[in-house]
C-alpha cells in the first residue's frame, strides 16, 4: 500500500521554537538605574546608550534591582527575582520583561530592597551562587517581608537539600 497524497504533503511535527526572556535595562544619568544584581544573560544586546537587553534561556534566573530619583533623591526602590519560563510554565506579566516570567520574589521600597540585597551578600559570602539559590527559598523570602517577619538565612545545609531534591527530581524547576 502506498501513502496517499494528503499524508505526504504534511511536513513531520517541528519542535517549537525555545522562548527566550528580555530583561529591558537602563540607565539615565542620575535619574533611572535598572539593572542585574545577579543572573547570566544569554547575551546582552545595547539598544542605544541608555537601554539594553538581557537575553535569558528557558529556567534561568536572575534579579532585577531598579531605582528612580528626583531632584531631592532616590524616590523609588524595587528587587525583583523572577525566572525565565519554559513554554510549559505559566508566566506572569512583569513590566520590561518579555514575554513574561515566573515571579519568584519582588519587593519595593528602600527597607526591604536592602534587607534581600544583604541576603545576597550573604549567600554570595557562603560561596553559592545566587542563580543557583531554591527558587522556593525566593517565594519564602517575599511572604516573609509580606507579614513584616525576618526571612530565614539561607545555608549551605539548605542549599544541599535543594540540590538533591533537584537531583531526585530529575532537574525540573523546583
Amino acid at each position: 500500500m502506498t501513502a496517499s497524497p494528503v499524508q505526504s504533503s504534511i511536513p513531520p511535527l517541528a519542535q517549537p521554537p525555545v522562548p527566550l526572556t528580555r530583561v529591558a535595562l537602563a540607565s539615565v544619568r542620575r535619574y533611572i538605574r535598572i539593572r542585574l544584581r545577579f543572573g547570566a544573560p544569554q547575551r546582552i544586546v545595547r539598544l542605544d546608550d541608555y537601554r539594553r537587553l538581557a537575553i535569558f534561556l528557558p529556567g534561568a534566573v536572575c534579579c532585577r534591582l531598579s531605582w528612580a530619583a528626583n531632584a531631592y533623591g532616590t524616590v523609588a526602590w524595587t528587587l525583583i527575582v523572577m525566572q525565565a519560563a519554559t513554554p510549559l510554565d505559566a508566566i506572569q506579566r512583569i513590566a520590561g520583561v518579555t514575554p513574561g516570567a515566573r515571579l519568584l520574589l519582588r519587593v519595593d521600597g528602600k527597607p526591604q530592597v536592602k534587607t534581600v540585597l544583604a541576603l545576597i551578600d550573604a549567600i554570595e559570602a557562603q560561596g553559592i551562587a545566587p542563580v543557583a539559590v531554591s527558587p522556593t527559598y525566593w517565594r519564602t523570602v517575599a511572604n516573609r517581608l509580606a507579614v513584616r517577619q525576618a526571612p530565614p538565612a539561607y545555608t549551605t545545609e539548605r542549599h544541599a537539600a535543594y540540590l538533591a531534591r533537584r537531583a531526585f527530581q530529575g532537574d525540573r524547576h523546583a
